[in-house]
């Protein structure tokens, strides 16, 4: 649980408070490979964490229609006060670009969420008599229990 800091503003702490309530995912939490998927006000990103603060990504028109790596600097909530290393939902994703000076900052992020490839479904036969064969199943997005478990993804309450 967060303690108010005593030489931070009320705001600066209550901006603390709230990200811990709406929660969010830290980087240093995750695996290499793990793929999230990031949905603002405005865009949906997919992002392929690589370690570290790499990440391969896309989502956006203009600054990643393909995926492209960056380097995720954390989260704000519209000023300049950067939680490092930490996407969190209600606040702005700020990463660095490599054909831009400045970083990228993101609309508000409305969810965060771990995209699982749950793999092949091999139980559908289209007869009696045929032969079983695994057909794709679509991805699906869930927040992993495991990482419930472990704190990295917050539910909202």
């Amino acid at each position: 649980m967060f303690m108010p800091h005593p030489n931070l503003s009320d705001e600066v702490n209550g901006n603390i408070v709230r990200s811990e309530i709406e929660g969010g995912v830290s980087l240093g939490d995750l695996p290499p490979s793990t793929v999230l998927e990031i949905q603002t006000q405005h865009h949906r990103y997919t992002a392929v964490f690589l370690g570290e603060s790499q990440a391969l990504i896309s989502g956006h028109p203009e600054f990643c229609p393909e995926p492209v790596l960056v380097a995720i600097a954390g989260s704000t909530w519209g000023g300049s006060m950067l939680k490092l290393r930490y996407i969190g939902r209600g606040m702005h994703l700020e990463f660095c670009h490599p054909e831009y000076r400045t970083p990228i900052v993101t609309s508000r992020i409305q969810e965060v969420r771990e995209r699982i490839d749950l793999g092949f479904d091999e139980s559908s036969t289209t007869s009696e008599n045929s032969v079983t064969s695994p057909q794709a199943m679509p991805v699906k997005s869930t927040a992993v229990p495991s990482m419930l478990a472990r704190g990295t993804f917050a539910k909202p309450s």
